[in-house]
């Protein structure tokens, strides 16, 4: 078994998170998690430059949507 190249990348706030590709959206939903899903990134600076590519329920409630900045998205979840 060989261990995966790929980096986990997460950036946590007080009321939720931004994830990479890593995210499984159902999961998140399941359990009622205020989160965004941002792909493509490797790095900590990769994801400050992102935008959301999909979110949960819970983070559209709380004025999160695809295509916004994830600099805008921590301001909300901090």
């Amino acid at each position: 078994m060989s261990l995966s190249s790929k980096n986990l990348v997460l950036l946590r706030g007080e009321k939720g998170y931004v994830m990479c590709g890593y995210l499984n959206l159902k999961v998140a939903n399941k359990f009622k998690d205020v989160a965004a899903k941002i792909v493509g990134v490797a790095t900590i600076e990769d994801a400050l430059k992102a935008k959301v590519s999909s979110c949960t329920y819970p983070a559209l409630k709380i004025g999160i949507h695809k295509g916004q900045p994830i600099k805008d998205v921590l301001k909300i979840i901090a």
